[in-house]
């Protein structure tokens, strides 16, 4: 019976750890727009680098990279939300996120900031109905800006 009161420190701990986190944001760029993503799923956030294409991937799957050892399927977003091909430049990073115990890379523009948002500034989509309508978990306000809110989830298994 004393593992009871183990449990319960251990979720408070994670609880405790989780409330930090909550509302936070890294925002990044994808062509004119600003998104986001809970920042508790990212691990870090690394330079582009060389991408080894993996045979029968959906098309959002650019392949593979080898970050210091292990193997991270990436993906890019703008191929993702069907926006056109852009090169790859100096700004060009890789958000690296864990979702459901997986490791899985984003190519993203531009990293901008962390920013926290409050629940009562974030809304739910206008519409569902657009391609990329269907990751995103809300519209984040940040003074007079908007920051559309993925989910992270969705991106992968949807």
């Amino acid at each position: 019976m004393t593992a009871g009161p183990h449990l319960d420190l251990a979720a408070e701990a994670g609880a405790s750890a989780e409330d930090t986190l909550h509302g936070k944001f890294l925002v990044f760029k994808v062509g004119n727009e600003d998104f986001g993503i809970e920042i508790r799923h990212v691990i870090e956030i690394v330079g582009i680098q060389k991408i080894n294409e993996v045979p029968d991937l959906p098309g959002y799957m650019k392949g593979v990279i080898n970050l210091r050892g292990r193997v991270i399927p990436v993906m890019d977003i703008r191929t993702r939300f069907c926006m056109p091909d852009r090169d790859y430049d100096e700004r060009t990073c890789i958000i690296v996120v864990q979702v459901e115990g997986e490791t899985s890379g984003l190519i993203i523009d531009q990293v901008k900031e962390v920013t926290e948002i409050a629940d009562d500034q974030i809304e739910l989509p206008p519409s569902r109905s657009a391609q990329a309508g269907q990751y995103v978990k809300g519209i984040g306000k940040v003074n007079d800006e908007v920051k559309i809110l993925l989910d992270v989830q969705s991106l992968f298994y949807a």
